[in-house]
């Protein structure tokens, strides 16, 4: 049974097979490629193979991925998960992405700060990790907000558009999450 999860605003849901032309209205749009290590998407069949990828990666513990749905409102808006995931050493990578038509409403912030504390308790992960291109601000600053503190930098670590990039490695503790929820006065 796929763990659905609310927020203040939002629906976090298992991604079907029917989302399909959402994931491609958000994996199609260049303003949201151009930082993810991830060409734009071209196809909606592309799309649809995505959300075979997710849900296979649930089937095979790799990974977790939600879709981002507004409440009252159909259809997802982006998605939110973790990618790169390790029960056996409790660790795994957050991802995420949003439709810019709703960037800088706290969207993305909202369902983070979620699936963070769903991280750490649901799966007892104990390393939550986050690799992020030196050029996305946005993101950067989500993550420093949120309690992420940056590793350092990994060299030539992705290709898009058969150029490598340097990201930055960001990570964040169970025992820091913790500390930080203290400190802004909230549950995460």
């Amino acid at each position: 049974m796929f763990p659905n999860i609310e927020t203040e605003r939002l629906q976090l849901r298992e991604i079907r097979s029917d989302d399909a032309q959402a994931i491609f209205d958000c994996f199609s749009n260049e303003q949201v490629t151009k930082y993810y290590g991830q060409e734009t998407l071209i196809h909606k069949e592309q799309a649809e193979a995505f959300v075979e990828f997710f849900s296979k990666s649930l089937k095979e513990k790799r990974g977790i991925r939600w879709g981002i749905e507004r409440k009252g409102t159909k259809g997802l808006i982006g998605t939110v998960g973790f990618n790169a995931w390790s029960p056996k050493h409790k660790r795994a990578e957050i991802g995420y992405e949003i439709h810019p038509n709703y960037w800088r409403k706290g969207y993305t912030l909202e369902a983070v700060r979620k699936i963070l504390s769903y991280g750490f308790h649901e799966m007892g992960l104990s390393r939550i990790g986050a690799v992020v291109f030196l050029e996305n601000d946005a993101s950067s600053k989500l993550l420093t907000k949120v309690g992420f503190e940056k590793e350092g930098i990994l060299k030539d670590y992705m290709y898009q558009n058969g150029k490598a990039h340097d990201v930055y490695l960001y990570s964040l503790l169970r025992n820091k999450h913790h500390v930080k929820s203290e400190e802004v006065g909230e549950s995460l």
